[in-house]
């Protein structure tokens, strides 16, 4: 029998700690058998939300943690002087092997700077991008970075594909995933001079299938299964994809409940229409993964629900199960001894 995969939750961050972490815990013990969850938080508090539910008390641990992170304070300053606080205690958990992975709705900027300083980069690693999944018409393509790393150099972008692709391979299950480069024209000359600089390095890399350049109106029809630009770039494509997908759910909604028949129109494609509209929300995928770390790092939104939290659990089972950290060390390796 495999040993359980024990995650260590921030119970206190985010915009809705600690009752949807606590929720997302209790839920996410319903949706594996896999996982062992580790709040990591002000005891009393997090014991308090816990009492409202019936869990396995087995596989719910509670670690207090007395400080806590706030948004708006300065990441690193923060995870240098909030040593007790859940984000650094449950970091620090992952780092000394008291758990394999770490999901946090908190600050993103303490999260990277957790990650990096705490956790630490897998020897060889440069740079440590965020990744998540977004939903397209053929099902998801990963965007790598989205938020980690505003000014990657070329060569930082080249490792983002091949660890980008080793993620959709050995987690997603796409065999020989299609990478592609976010640019502002498919021809290989366009772009500035990040993008003309990259575009070559990844032609030649024989660890990935490279496909070219590829243009953000395409990023929903699932022109690559992984899309790699750097952070600044990288973080604008997401947040106008969500953007878009949460205003276009919205107005469909709306259009929906305008008159009378619309509303027995509405009645008629309830099911499929609902079926539809899941396909649009990115958080059913859980978090973004900070990918070459010593450890699984995940990202949740900082308004997650107990749902997206809940999936990022089942996100770090399948990550930690398929030994991914342990395929990116052995790739950057690999490189290295090529070089």
């Amino acid at each position: 029998m495999q040993d359980l995969v024990r995650i260590a939750l921030d119970a206190m961050g985010g915009d809705n700690a600690p009752v949807e972490p606590v929720k997302a815990a209790v839920e996410g013990l319903k949706k594996t058998d896999r996982a062992q969850i580790i709040l990591v938080g002000q005891e009393e508090v997090i014991r308090r939300e816990l009492a409202k539910y019936e869990y396995d008390a087995a596989r719910i641990e509670v670690v207090n943690a007395t400080e806590i992170i706030e948004m708006a304070e300065h990441p690193v300053h923060a995870i240098r002087h909030k040593k007790d606080s859940s984000l650094v205690v449950a970091q620090r958990m992952v780092k000394n092997g008291e758990a394999d992975a770490f999901i946090s709705a908190g600050s993103t900027g303490a999260v990277l700077a957790g990650g990096q300083l705490i956790v630490g980069r897998i020897k060889g690693v440069e740079r440590a991008p965020l990744a998540p999944l977004l939903p397209t018409t053929k099902g998801v393509t990963l965007l790598i970075d989205c938020g980690a790393n505003v000014d990657a150099r070329s060569n930082h972008l080249v490792q983002f594909a091949k660890m980008g692709s080793l993620y959709m391979r050995d987690v997603v299950g796409i065999e020989n995933p299609r990478v592609g480069l976010l640019n502002i024209g498919v021809e290989e000359e366009k772009g500035n001079a990040l993008t003309k600089e990259t575009y070559p390095l990844l032609k030649a890399c024989p660890d990935i299938n490279f496909i070219g350049n590829v243009e953000s109106r395409e990023l929903p029809h699932g022109a690559a299964d992984v899309i790699v630009t750097e952070a600044f770039a990288g973080n604008i494509a997401l947040k106008l994809y969500e953007g878009t997908a949460s205003a276009l759910t919205g107005m469909i909604k709306q259009s929906m409940m305008k008159n009378l028949t619309s509303k027995i129109g509405a009645l008629l494609v309830k099911k499929s229409l609902k079926e539809t509209l899941k396909t649009l929300d990115a958080t059913q995928y859980g978090g973004a993964p900070m990918l070459g770390l010593n450890g699984l790092i995940v990202k949740a939104h900082g308004n997650a629900s107990y749902k997206e939290l809940s999936n990022a659990i089942l996100q770090c089972v399948a990550f930690t199960d398929n030994r991914l950290t342990e395929k990116i060390r052995q790739s950057i390796s690999l490189s290295e001894e090529q070089e």
